[in-house]
């Protein structure tokens, strides 16, 4: 396809998307990995984009679904918690990038608000200043804490407390984190492969949050827009869900992807990163008032 027919083809699903989400009384917000890519946070897209983000594990020979696996909190309890402790610590400190702003802003502006959908465990969302109970974290968060027992459905957050590292050997120093009621091995509440210990309470409260909104705006006859922003196809629960509502509610998909835009008949596709995506179609916004 030449270049000017996919550049024009851009110009006319942004314009599009732009519409869509003007027309639509309410605004749901999914998104994947791809979406923390443009805040800095590493792609672990593969085994070469894991390694890069954590060299240490690189000469294990591991990938990103064997570390993230609940058996390395018995296995090795030190690695476990320097593979989630780094992250907890790299979510801390990381500053979303400015199209959580921007999407914020553009959730507030519908009439019947917004929802997030996502599967990333960062916590970005609610860090910019996204309303904590109108968000669903599908794979749970890594800023609450579990029993590795688990002794109880007890979930909580990790607060301040912190997890240190012996960056020459990539574990973590004792004391690690402790189960409030038990004292046994704390580890975040986040689903991981082959996981039948985690606790699903709070993901599952969050997901009841949302279909209750759905129902109400079905109720009322509201026009819904999805945009859907970094979810790709190798684990493809968030694309799943965007396409399920939009279908279930009549919403519109807006699909934000730089690899992998291609979407059911009559959606719009954007071959673009969520920040530059995001920019782009609020840009469009603002011409067509």
């Amino acid at each position: 396809m030449p270049d000017s027919f996919k550049n024009m083809t851009l110009v006319q699903n942004l314009a599009r998307a732009a519409q869509a989400i003007k027309n639509a009384d309410a605004l749901l917000i999914t998104a994947g990995a791809g979406m923390g890519v443009d805040s800095g946070l590493p792609d672990f897209r593969g085994k070469e984009g894991f390694w890069k983000a954590y060299p240490a594990i690189a000469g294990l020979g591991l990938s990103f679904a064997d570390m993230a696996n609940p058996s390395w909190f018995k296995q090795s309890p030190e690695l476990a918690w320097a593979f989630y402790g780094h992250r907890l610590n790299l979510y801390r400190t990381t500053t979303p990038h400015p199209g959580f702003n921007t999407l914020l802003e553009m959730g507030q502006q519908r009439r019947l608000g917004y929802f997030v959908f996502t599967s990333n465990v960062d916590g970005q969302f609610q860090k910019a200043g996204f309303d904590r109970a109108r968000i669903v974290e599908c794979h749970g968060s890594i800023h609450h804490f579990q029993c590795c027992v688990p002794c109880k459905n007890e979930i909580w957050e990790a607060g301040g407390e912190q997890v240190n590292l012996d960056e020459a050997t990539f574990r973590a120093k004792p004391p690690l984190p402790g189960c409030r009621s038990c004292g046994e091995l704390a580890r975040p509440n986040i689903l991981m492969f082959s996981d039948t210990g985690w606790v699903d309470g709070r993901t599952d409260s969050q997901e009841h949050s949302l279909t209750t909104w759905l129902n109400q705006l079905q109720e009322s006859e509201a026009k819904l827009a999805v945009i859907e922003l970094g979810a790709g196809t190798s684990i493809p629960t968030v694309r799943l869900v965007s396409e399920t509502i939009v279908g279930k509610y009549d919403g519109t998909l807006i699909r934000i992807n730089v690899r992998e835009e291609k979407v059911p008949p009559a959606q719009i596709g954007l071959g673009l990163g969520a920040a530059d995506g995001i920019a782009r179609i609020w840009k469009d916004m603002q011409v067509a008032r």
